[in-house]
């Protein structure tokens, strides 16, 4: 089973309108990111700041998510990947 590590380093990133952190296993280092209208069903009215503090109130949660994209190869075109809201419903 792989061996996944999360830097930490969760951040908002503008031009993605999405928290954005890192994810490595073995020899990939790729970037997660969950968009802005995936926290819309989490919280209301989210803020970069208020999806930045959701994130780290369920840090797991998203991890999770993340593991269970690459365990099925789920990446996107760029090898990174987008977390949407049935991900993180599954990851519970």
């Amino acid at each position: 089973m792989p061996i996944f590590s999360f830097p930490d380093d969760a951040a908002w990133n503008e031009e993605r309108r999405a928290v954005e952190f890192g994810i490595e296993v073995g020899e990939y280092k790729g970037r997660v990111f969950v968009s802005r209208t995936v926290f819309q069903a989490l919280i209301p009215a989210p803020t970069p700041e208020t999806c930045l503090g959701a994130y780290h109130l369920e840090r797991e949660q998203f991890e999770r998510a993340a593991e269970r994209k690459i365990e099925r190869r789920a990446l996107s075109p760029d090898a990174n990947i987008d977390l949407t809201l049935s991900d993180l419903r599954t990851a519970k």
